[in-house]
């Protein structure tokens, strides 16, 4: 690595430093004020990709995948932990710090790589909305997705008002899907024993090709690219010290807000996936797969008429959700990458048109009961990715001269290597028994 030449342009320039911390006080005063993109990013630990993932499953294989969402989980809270320290103590989002210390080729390959996760996310978003229009309001598939190019509108409405406000909206969004899964649980009636049990690892999670297919598939839609760009830059939107002191509590502070949002990521993802073995896998409906199956099927299954609506609610903010993050996610990514300033509305309806070609092709090709299965291989193709941002990611975590004192110590060296190791292996796993 060398040093970067001079220091690159912030990006998201119209939030950065934005707010503002109060001045003493208690100490939960202090924490409300980092309270919030760590909330941003557990969005993409729980986009429509995890559902199809999830639900494909718990129907299948009951509660034993629920040992790969918590592993995954836990990685995930690693890897956001490192994505403030970069953030705080470096002063550059992921996409800047590759720019500056990598050499234009290599850099101009990880920003393509950035851009092909951020493709497979929203094309999650899109048909997970698409579907969720179409179960709760009759919308045809391929209607439902060319009407999601829309909402690029509720994005512009958002940041006109503020980095706080986006915030509140989507915490607001995340509120109604934990509450929507809360109902799910208490009349699905779960075996508590064995959704315990299903939390411990299984060799033959990794012996079983359809259960690793799955595993891979949790782990990137759990475990998402676009998250480790997204929050080393929203961190910065908090105008905290630029002096040591101010730097280790603004790590500290932001560290404590993605752990707690992540915890309400993993609660959503096993609720999601014990929903599904206990209503389906129990009764021996091992095949189902799709949303849609799930949507009109739990209802008469769980015999609770709003369980399907509430199942099509949480779906349909899911969806809005992630657009919210995956729109702020693409912006950082090309500003980082390539220092190119594009107007929102155009980078957006860029990346959504990127994704809405191929749904269009998909469902017009094989019908509605496509659309899972392509969103099943969006998590795939984003957990094949993932080596490409966490590499990059421990490497300038642990390097004294990105991060000056706030380098990574030993040990969380060792567990972030561990958890890339983990990951690229799955990946070569995965690849191996596709060949």
């Amino acid at each position: 690595m060398t040093p970067p030449a001079s220091a690159p342009a912030v990006s998201l320039s119209g939030s950065h430093r934005s707010i503002a911390l109060p001045v003493g006080g208690a100490g939960w005063r202090r924490l409300a004020a980092f309270m919030g993109p760590g909330f941003l990013v557990a969005v993409g630990y729980m986009d429509p990709g995890n559902w199809a993932t999830d639900i494909a499953g718990g129907s299948a294989f009951g509660y034993t995948l629920l040992s790969v969402i918590l592993l995954s989980n836990l990685m995930a809270i690693v890897l956001q932990a490192l994505s403030v320290r970069l953030g705080v103590a470096a002063g550059l989002d992921l996409a800047q710090a590759c720019r500056a210390y990598y050499s234009k080729p290599v850099s101009l390959v990880l920003w393509l790589l950035a851009e092909v996760a951020i493709i497979a996310c929203d094309l999650a978003e899109v048909l997970g909305t698409a579907i969720a229009l179409q179960l709760l309001f009759g919308i045809p598939l391929v209607w439902g997705v060319i009407v999601t190019a829309l909402d690029v509108f509720l994005i512009l409405a958002l940041q006109r008002y503020g980095f706080r406000k986006i915030e509140a909206f989507i915490l607001a969004l995340l509120v109604i899907i934990a509450g929507c899964f809360a109902f799910e649980l208490f009349y699905a009636k779960p075996d508590i024993s064995a959704v315990l049990a299903g939390l411990v690892p299984t060799p033959g999670i990794v012996t079983d090709p359809a259960k690793l297919y799955l595993a891979i598939g949790i782990l990137g839609a759990t475990v998402m690219p676009h998250n480790l760009y997204l929050h080393s830059s929203i961190v910065q939107t908090r105008a905290f010290a630029p002096t040591d002191e101010g730097k280790a509590e603004a790590a500290k502070l932001a560290t404590i807000d993605s752990t707690i949002a992540l915890g309400l990521a993993f609660f959503i993802n096993a609720a999601i996936l014990i929903v599904a073995a206990a209503v389906f896998h129990t009764a021996g409906r091992t095949e189902i797969a799709e949303i849609d199956e799930a949507y009109r099927l739990l209802a008469p299954m769980m015999g609770v008429g709003a369980a399907s609506v509430v199942f099509g609610v949480a779906l349909l903010a899911s969806g809005q959700n992630s657009t919210v993050t995956g729109t702020l996610a693409g912006q950082i990514v090309m500003e980082g990458f390539l220092n190119l300033r594009l107007p929102v509305w155009l980078r957006r309806m860029v990346t959504r048109l990127l994704a809405i070609i191929p749904a269009v092709f998909v469902v017009g090709l094989s019908g509605d009961g496509g659309a899972t299965r392509l969103l099943v291989l969006s998590q795939v193709v984003l957990s094949l990715q993932l080596p490409f941002a966490v590499v990059p990611l421990v490497l300038f975590t642990g390097q004294t001269r990105v991060m000056g004192r706030f380098v990574s110590p030993l040990w969380l060296r060792i567990v972030a290597w561990t958890i890339a190791a983990i990951i690229i292996g799955l990946n070569l796993t995965l690849l191996i028994g596709m060949l």
